[in-house]
């Protein structure tokens, strides 16, 4: 006779704040590779069918997505960096949503000017035991 347990580990299951920080952890892994310019590195932890949308700009794929960071890495985001600072994040099973405050410092900056300050939704999918983006959005942060 087997018996059954109410442990998140032992069933296997993440407690939640190692999930969010898996989240986390996944979401920086993309920041490390903006500021090293790397569009292949930073795509790695996206989906094949991601979606990436900014104002005026929509990627379907994570090939289109690499091939818009890559063209913006070595063009006008060259020596630049994301800046992400998560306000919320929820794990619900193998779905994450985190909503942030973000931005770009260009080349030289240490502040974030506030007209680039943007709101960002992530969603990730948990996918053999790693937290990919699936899509992401932004919008301006103020009016």
């Amino acid at each position: 006779m087997s018996q059954s347990t109410n442990n998140p580990s032992a069933q296997g299951v993440q407690p939640p704040e190692l999930d969010e920080s898996a989240v986390r952890a996944a979401l920086d892994s993309h920041y490390l590779a903006w500021a090293a310019g790397d569009a292949d590195a930073f795509v790695s932890g996206y989906t094949d069918g991601a979606t990436v949308c900014l104002p005026g700009v929509f990627n379907a794929g994570r090939d289109a997505v690499r091939k818009y960071m890559a063209d913006a890495f070595a063009g006008p985001l060259k020596g630049s960096r994301g800046i992400d600072d998560p306000i919320s994040v929820r794990v619900d099973g193998d779905t994450a949503v985190v909503v942030s405050k973000a931005g770009m410092l260009m080349a030289g900056e240490q502040t974030l000017p506030p007209e680039r300050e943007v709101l960002a939704t992530w969603v990730l999918v948990r996918r053999d035991s790693r937290w990919l983006v699936t899509s992401y959005h932004n919008c301006p942060a103020s009016r």
